[in-house]
């Protein structure tokens, strides 16, 4: 396709570190190149200094890939700001508390520690559009050595040092001030990922006993056996330590899944059900659409509906969510996958914003946490990823016919959505259905095939 972009994909950048396109002569001519662009969008006054605010996770990469991108921004005549290991969501709350021209994540979210990306945030925190990326990319493919920055206009780098305590305060604040955590046992699972630190401070200052794992990163552990993608290890805990619930961070802690007190999963639909009729109950709530993916549960779409809510599915992906919410002024969204986007306190998904909504609403009832997170019954659901090599099978005009047959097979009855993965070479094939029988016969032939076509 011609208008195909050539590093940025669903979520920024990201790719095996040191390989391209995660590569530091890449990360520097990014960092020239975005500096440049958000420059001439900015101010021009001579007293305005353009600044990027700079956050990452834990990875071993990381290092690399900061420094890499410090020069390139410097080379550009932009102040750096940096903030050091901080979640997603820290780094856009910074964005627009420091009043910068540009947020930087480096991180690839809930990958292994082999991989890494880069995320863009725009002056008002939220991450850039398609047609942004895509003029940063055409300054990227420039000669840009005429364009930088005279050696008197060099930028300087500078670090903040209570970036965790601002975004800490700032996560407190959607905490409605007359409750507290005390005597709620928490298990809480950081994935050795960008919020070991500010999460179990948030919690503890409300007053919470909290119980860490995944809270010892070393560089290579991020996200290993522990998080939302790994929810086993937080399930065990809060079993093991007989808490009241647990609660899984991922490796940039955008997303968050839950476990009640009987160490059974609590995902993203649930949640998103739960703030949802928390929200109307209490006038929280703009309007009566609630926007999700097309990942999400049939059973929560129904469930919205006896609450006179309706689901509008979005592509895979927060920042489609976060376009859906802005166009239509609703302030409630999310993904199963545990992407919780409450528009009233972030620009973007927040795990621990989203999980302290949960436990306001677990203290304010007094219920345990295996009545109050389940809200709905969900329609069986298989999520099969499909590893290929090469060209992407859901190109091969071969596919549609296996496709078709699901379609007729779950006509009425369920849905089949087949997606290409944004960051890995994976197709994903999920299907769900009241009958389990055949959502596990649809999602058996239709992976039979695509691992059929990607093996020509």
């Amino acid at each position: 396709m011609a208008d195909k972009r050539m590093f940025f994909g669903t979520d920024g950048i990201r790719g095996t570190a040191n390989t391209a396109p995660m590569t530091v002569e890449i990360a520097q001519k990014l960092g020239q190149a975005a500096g440049l662009y958000f420059c001439r969008q900015g101010e021009t006054g001579r007293q305005h200094r353009h600044t990027v605010v700079l956050g990452k996770d834990t990875r071993l990469s990381g290092y690399m890939i900061e420094c890499a991108l410090v020069s390139g921004f410097l080379s550009a005549g932009v102040d750096v700001v940096l903030l050091g290991p901080l979640p997603t969501p820290a780094v856009a709350f910074l964005t627009r508390s420091l009043r910068a021209d540009l947020g930087v994540m480096i991180s690839a979210s809930h990958n292994p520690f082999t991989d890494n990306g880069i995320k863009l945030f725009g002056p008002d925190g939220f991450k850039l559009s398609d047609a942004v990326e895509k003029e940063i990319e055409a300054l990227m493919a420039e000669d840009l050595s005429g364009q930088l920055a005279s050696p008197a206009a060099i930028g300087r780098a500078s670090r903040l040092n209570d970036a965790a305590g601002r975004y800490i305060e700032s996560v407190k604040s959607s905490f409605p001030r007359g409750l507290r955590l005390d005597g709620l046992k928490i298990v809480l699972d950081c994935a050795h990922g960008s919020a070991y630190r500010v999460a179990p401070a948030a919690l503890w200052e409300l007053g919470a006993e909290v119980i860490t794992i995944g809270a010892s990163p070393d560089g290579l552990n991020i996200n290993d056996g522990v998080g939302s993608t790994h929810p086993e290890a937080l399930c065990e805990a809060v079993r093991a330590n007989k808490a009241d619930c647990g609660i899984a961070l991922d490796g940039d802690a955008d997303r968050v899944l839950f476990a009640n007190e009987r160490g059974e999963l609590v995902d993203g639909d649930q949640i998103l059900a739960l703030i949802a009729t928390l929200w109307k109950r209490m006038g929280w709530l703009n309007g009566t659409e609630i926007v999700a993916t097309v990942m999400s549960n049939i059973g929560l779409e129904e469930y919205l509906k006896t609450q006179g809510l309706s689901l509008h599915r979005t592509a895979v992906g927060d920042r489609y969510v976060v376009e859906r919410m802005r166009q239509t002024g609703g302030n409630l969204g999310g993904e199963q996958s545990g992407h919780m986007v409450l528009s009233d306190h972030a620009t973007t998904g927040d795990g621990l914003l989203a999980a302290l909504q949960v436990l306001a609403a677990l203290v304010d009832s007094g219920r345990p946490a295996s009545e109050l997170c389940h809200l709905f019954t969900p329609y069986p659901q298989t999520l099969k990823n499909v590893p290929y090599k090469g060209t992407n099978p859901m190109q091969n005009p071969a596919l549609g016919e296996t496709v078709r047959w699901a379609e007729e097979q779950l006509a009425g009855k369920g849905r089949l959505v087949l997606r290409a993965s944004g960051t890995e070479p994976l197709i994903r094939v999920m299907v769900e259905a009241r009958d389990e029988a055949l959502v596990a016969d649809v999602v058996e032939r239709v992976s039979a095939h695509i691992q059929q076509l990607a093996a020509r």
